[in-house]
């Protein structure tokens, strides 16, 4: 399977689309005004304590305080703070961690009143961005992702992905991370560390303390709401986590871009620098690249699926609907069965892929068409899963039940994606109303009337609807011909399929668009009362 990694850059962000086999299955926007990412560190203050809640309401400088539950301080935040304090008030603090001692670890029942104080200063990590009305969900435990592994300060825990399955190979992994691991820092050793060298691993490591030390002196200067430690850009995050022997390509078309993500794959992986490559064509990047054309047809409120059948997606306050519909799709199964089994597969894999693209989080419920067949149930239900694996967002799948409904729950790390595909009608303006389609013939006669007459143009062209064009032109003895006998001068009239049936252009001899007056008055509504008194 390839993969290409797009990069379109604009104004206001980069749009960056991911492709499987010239298919788009990941799609992001990253605003050129955003702050506040995901892994990014900031030194907050405590705003106000609740109770009730069991958390606080932490300012970072958003406009909406950041959320941060008791159960999210970590065990170490007492060592924490006392190492936030120690950075910015002694001129001897290191950022090592070998010389701290830990203090006592806070109850993993307690309250969060006995922890934080309003006005207290403590080091806080954006776990989610913010949604909708909601502020950025805030952590104390600490991370810092590398491609292969993940840094955690104040742990000295190195735990391995359970998606690595050998035994010898984790074993070797956990002995090779705790002999090159520094003291007091824990490491969660990702999947793709599978069957790496001893070499690629400590750089990965030195290449996140260093970014730690470089933490270390910002906090020490840093005041309340500052950034002590950012998180790589989406496009970087996403070459972080992917980059791989199956990527063939990654194109940019923004020059400082291409720089910044050349440097950054040389530092990770400088045997596949090779592949990326900047885009200079006339054409728009993802024009070039089919991915517009494909934006448009999947971000939809109905989305059709490969082989027949459509899905109908729906957003509510508390969930997700996806509605599975089989449509006209003539098909040689043998039975209904077999029918509803054939067009839940397709739409299995559709579902998969429009929660990536759309990256839609929390509650699913897809309505999948009826299946009786407890063996033709699990088969959907095994695809999904299989799909979802490719997922870079944590999610659990339930089984399809006896009504065809499977529930799916995603992580939510970042707002949904959404792109409006809808346009303004060229014809009614958005009014959903347009002329008597019977008048437009009275407009261009009034038009040619005005300009051949009334402003004295020695000829016209006008640009209309074929069904108009064959109104005017029917006949030996046309409407077109009656107007040159009338006023002595030769209308053109062109074809146009572009415009709808009540639009037409009027150009003159010199080629130039005339812009027509408008033929009727507007409207004016008067209501009962206005009425009387007039």
């Amino acid at each position: 399977m390839s993969n290409e990694l797009i990069i379109n850059s604009t104004q206001d962000g980069d749009r960056i689309a991911l492709l499987q086999d010239k298919r788009l299955v990941e799609y992001h926007f990253e605003s050129k005004d955003t702050d506040y990412t995901v892994g990014d560190i900031f030194l907050g203050t405590v705003k106000k304590v609740m109770p009730g809640l069991n958390a606080a309401f932490i300012d970072i400088g958003y406009h909406k305080d950041a959320f941060l539950h008791y159960h999210d301080l970590g065990a170490n935040i007492k060592t924490l703070n006392k190492y936030v304090k120690a950075a910015q008030t002694q001129k001897n603090a290191t950022p090592k961690l070998s010389q701290i001692k830990f203090e006592p670890e806070i109850d993993k029942l307690g309250k969060a009143a006995d922890v934080l104080k309003k006005g207290q200063q403590l080091l806080v990590q954006i776990v989610k961005e913010p949604i909708s009305t909601k502020g950025p969900r805030l952590s104390c435990e600490l991370s810092l992702a590398g491609r292969y592994l993940v840094l955690v300060p104040f742990s000295n825990t190195v735990s391995v992905s359970k998606k690595i399955v050998s035994k010898e190979e984790r074993t070797r992994l956990k002995r090779l991370i705790t002999s090159i691991k520094p003291e007091n820092f824990g490491v969660i050793i990702r999947t793709v560390a599978e069957g790496r060298e001893v070499a690629e691993l400590d750089r990965d490591l030195r290449n996140m303390l260093a970014n730690w030390e470089e933490g270390f002196k910002t906090l020490r200067i840093a005041k309340p709401n500052d950034k002590v430690i950012g998180e790589l850009n989406r496009s970087s995050s996403i070459l972080r986590d992917l980059l791989n022997e199956s990527f063939d390509n990654i194109v940019v078309d923004d020059t400082q871009l291409y720089d910044d993500i050349k440097a950054y794959v040389q530092s990770i992986a400088p045997d596949r620098v090779n592949i990326l490559k900047h885009y200079t064509g006339k054409t728009k990047t993802f024009e070039h690249f089919n991915i517009e054309k494909q934006l448009k047809a999947a971000f939809g409120k109905t989305v059709t699926i490969p082989g027949g059948g459509y899905l109908v997606i729906e957003h509510t306050e508390a969930l997700h609907v996806v509605d599975v519909n089989s449509g006209n799709k003539s098909n040689t199964e043998t039975n209904q069965e077999a029918t509803a089994l054939h067009v839940n597969m397709m739409a299995a894999k559709e579902v998969a892929r429009q929660l990536r693209l759309r990256d839609i989080g929390g509650i699913i419920v897809v309505d999948f068409i009826d299946m009786k067949s407890p063996e033709n149930r699990q088969k959907v239900y095994e695809v999904v899963k299989e799909e979802l694996k490719r997922d870079r967002s944590k999610s659990t799948v339930l089984p399809v039940s006896k009504f065809g409904l499977m529930q799916i729950t995603r992580q939510r790390v970042r707002p949904e994606q959404n792109i409006v595909t809808g346009e303004v009608c060229p014809t009614c303006g958005g009014t959903g109303k347009i002329t008597a389609s019977i008048l437009v013939t009275d407009e261009i006669d009034a038009a040619v009337e005005d300009l051949l007459t009334s402003h004295n143009h020695k000829s016209l062209k006008i640009f209309m609807h074929p069904f108009v064009y064959s109104y005017y032109t029917k006949g030996l003895i046309s409407k077109q011909v009656k107007w040159f006998f009338k006023y002595y001068r030769w209308v053109s009239l062109v074809k146009d399929t572009s415009l709808g049936i009540m639009d037409f252009n009027v150009m003159d001899s010199q080629g130039e668009e005339i812009e027509l007056r408008t033929a009727a008055s507007p409207v004016v509504e008067i209501d009962e009362k206005e009425e009387e008194l007039v």
